[in-house]
């Protein structure tokens, strides 16, 4: 089995941990290690991950961290948190034993994998990296509104006056879309998710929609054009008169599992809509029992 190792350099309790991951892997798989990462493993190859040949990949770090991986390699990503929130993570770096029994399970192969959808956005027919959270198009100057033209399927929708306009997968509902109070949407559904940024009405509501509709949206008011984030990535400019074009990718994000359910990863992060149960977070664990 080929397992690659990544996290984020710029934590050290990832690197750390990234470390001692590959010293229990290194006697019973093949391990390759991102460039990013050159301290870790030494001994072991270290390769761009849109280069490593490996048949599933342990991403240490936050949900940045796993959102950067999942944007760069197809195969499947087990998530380990070492940040804040975590919302994808399957373990805790703060639960050392967890981990140590994940090890012995990704290499019995005793794991699942969840298979969620990802966004695809162009614009003006120039392709943009695929989103697993979302793709955001905002006004380029801090502080102005703008206004957004909104089609569906080529069918006029509407349009609003904003800060922004997110369009989210299921996974990205509670991200972004989240905090501009936007739906939470089972991840295991395919769906779009239009939510405003502080819209100027404040009665405007998200819509949810079916995955094969393709959405459309312009910019106009202010002057200054507006701008494109990818999964909370680099800002890419957004001319007057331009189109952004969403919709469904032919792409997959695959994730690894031990059993832990979606709402289970939402315990304890004050995400859920209602008041959790007495006791709920003693049950938020990673849900990796012992190696049989």
């Amino acid at each position: 089995m080929r397992i690659g190792v990544t996290a984020n350099p710029r934590k050290p309790v990832a690197v750390d941990l990234a470390q001692r991951v590959v010293g229990q892997l290194a006697p019973r798989a093949e391990v390759a290690v991102s460039d990013e990462l050159p301290s870790v493993g030494p001994a072991f190859p270290h390769v761009p991950l849109e280069e490593m040949r490996v048949d599933l990949l342990v991403a240490i770090g936050g949900d940045g961290t796993f959102l950067y991986g999942l944007a760069r390699t197809e195969v499947p990503l087990l998530p380990v948190n070492a940040g804040t929130e975590g919302i994808l993570s399957e373990l805790s770096a703060d639960r050392p034993r967890e981990i140590d029994a994940a090890v012995e399970r990704l290499v019995a192969g005793f794991y699942h994998i969840e298979d969620r959808m990802k966004l695809a956005a162009e614009i003006d027919h120039t392709p943009l990296p695929d989103a697993t959270n979302d793709v955001v198009l905002h006004a380029a100057p801090v502080g102005r509104m703008a206004r957004f033209e909104v089609e569906v399927d080529g069918e006029p929708a509407g349009r609003i006056r904003s800060d922004g306009m997110i369009v989210s997968s299921p996974t990205g509902s509670t991200a972004y879309s989240l905090s501009a109070f936007g739906p939470i949407v089972d991840p295991g559904l395919d769906a779009l998710i239009l939510t405003a940024i502080a819209p100027f009405r404040a009665e405007a509501r998200a819509l949810v929609l079916e995955p094969l509709r393709t959405i459309c949206l312009r910019a106009t008011e202010p002057d200054g054009g507006a701008v494109v984030l990818v999964d909370g990535g680099p800002e890419r400019p957004f001319p007057p008169g331009a189109t952004l074009t969403i919709y469904r990718s032919p792409r997959r994000a695959r994730i690894v599992r031990f059993g832990a359910s979606f709402f289970s990863r939402l315990r304890g992060k004050g995400i859920l809509p209602w008041a959790e149960a007495r006791g709920s977070g003693g049950s938020a664990r990673a849900g990796v029992p012992p190696p049989a």
